[in-house]
């Protein structure tokens, strides 16, 4: 994790940053990296996500998460759940469930923060705005994969655990993915986290690969994230 980043701040300005533009866009435009849903469905989707995140924070660190459920009934009040979760997770310390264990309220910002961030790119990649990001915080976000997203969907059982490992180097750091690296994929903070979170192939200009080609592209390639 990139302990020098305030996870909820950085929330805050991603959900304002993906507000502006969901109030600007039509709710019918297509969001081709959340294929089939369009604006109306992302903005519901982020809106729910909140909501359970905001509740399971709020939780004993003993309880059992509810189910996710992010199909709000209504026309979803997006500023009002962006505004209660970072009140349920102003106390970082607070003990609460995660999905990895019992943990604390540090653990939900940084899951919102990466969640919005995603979705903020999708949304501006709909609308054909330009995609930019606060290095650290696209550099967090590959952290994330690597340290929580990608080992839980092996214990999941939605992925198996990788046989072999890719170096991720940016200007930020530099991360393994999985067992020991036979190729490095390397690039902007933000191609890198896009390449994790399936948003970009590795064939994208950005990236410079080296090493074991074919091997890297079959672990990428997998479900790191859900």
């Amino acid at each position: 994790m990139t302990s020098a980043l305030d996870h909820l701040s950085a929330l805050a300005v991603e959900q304002e940053a993906f507000a502006a533009l969901a109030t600007t866009a039509d709710a019918d435009l297509p969001v081709p990296a959340c294929a089939p849903w369009t604006v109306a469905d992302l903005v519901r989707h982020l809106t729910g996500i909140h909501r359970w995140a905001a509740a399971a924070a709020r939780l004993p660190p003993d309880a059992a998460i509810p189910d996710e459920d992010d199909d709000e009934a209504g026309p979803p009040d997006y500023a009002a759940a962006a505004a209660d979760v970072r009140a349920a997770l102003a106390d970082a310390a607070r003990p609460c469930p995660t999905l990895a264990g019992p943990g604390t309220a540090a653990w939900w910002a940084r899951r919102q923060l990466h969640e919005t961030f995603v979705h903020r790119l999708d949304l501006a990649a709909a609308v054909g705005v330009p995609l930019e990001a606060d290095a650290a915080v696209a550099a967090d976000c590959v952290a994330e994969v690597v340290d929580t997203m990608q080992p839980r969907q092996v214990r999941l059982g939605r992925m198996p655990a990788p046989a072999v490992g890719v170096r991720l180097t940016t200007p930020t750091a530099t991360w393994v993915l999985g067992a020991a690296p036979v190729a490095e994929v390397a690039g902007p903070d933000l191609a890198v986290a896009q390449l994790l979170w399936r948003r970009t192939p590795l064939d994208d200009p950005r990236l410079t690969v080296t090493g074991d080609r074919a091997a890297a592209g079959g672990l990428l390639a997998d479900r790191l994230t859900p």
